[in-house]
């Protein structure tokens, strides 16, 4: 049986693979979690802009802007960098956090949440969808959502760890809205208390019903319950 440490230590194991072209390496996970990237010549790679940490000179950066009114709506970003080697590149997100791979194999889409979103391989395609009114208004991610699709490996990071459950055909799972970081499965929009939000009544303690089959990962932390309690710890003015 494994100690209580040994579990602790493997929870936050590093994570290597490999994707044509390269490979890369999860480290420091958890907290302080660090993607290194590796390319050979002419690779090609795309990031979060902002989430650069180091690079080799040998890499071309490129900087890709586009307007949209759907991202002003949102509040996303209006640009994606683009990465092409030889050379090491090295991410890590905003704030304290976890990295982690889904490997996408052109079959399954994915819904990323807002801020969860770190990089991803050539051959991944990231979409800014529409999810609707009701369910961007109260699930937490706002109107439009990043679908991904194709071949290749995407990166999503957390506040907190991510955790992944994997929900079996019809099985349920519920959420906080504001701990989602990706799924694949369908979901409706609830009162923490139960029954469908009705109308355009908002209030708190929203949740999404998962129902498999899919997967979802969550985020151990809230980042509007962290807002919060650092507003709440300002010294009075």
């Amino acid at each position: 049986m494994a100690t209580s440490q040994q579990a602790s230590q493997s929870s936050v194991a590093d994570i290597t693979g490999q994707f044509t072209g390269g490979y890369f390496k999860i480290d420091h996970r958890d907290t302080n979690t660090l993607l290194s990237v590796t390319l050979t010549a002419n690779t090609v790679f795309y990031a979060q802009p902002g989430a650069m940490v180091a690079m080799s000179p040998d890499v071309t950066l490129k900087g890709k802007f586009k307007f949209s009114f759907k991202k002003m709506l949102t509040g996303g970003e209006m640009s994606q960098s683009t990465y092409t080697g030889p050379g090491e590149i090295l991410f890590a997100p905003a704030i304290w956090g976890d990295i982690v791979p889904i490997y996408m194999d052109g079959n399954i889409q994915w819904n990323v949440g807002r801020g969860g979103f770190l990089a991803m391989t050539d051959g991944v395609i990231k979409e800014t969808k529409s999810q609707g009114l009701g369910k961007g208004m109260f699930s937490g991610e706002g109107f439009f959502v990043n679908r991904i699709s194709g071949v290749g490996i995407l990166f999503v990071t957390s506040l907190g760890a991510i955790v992944q459950r994997n929900l079996k055909q019809g099985e349920q799972w519920i959420v906080d809205n504001g701990h989602l970081v990706a799924w694949n499965c369908s979901y409706t929009i609830e009162r923490s208390g139960g029954g469908l939000i009705s109308g355009m009544h908002a209030g708190e303690g929203l949740v999404c019903r998962f129902t498999g089959p899919g997967t979802v990962f969550i985020q151990t932390r809230n980042p509007e319950a962290l807002s919060e309690w650092i507003a709440s710890h300002r010294p009075a003015s």
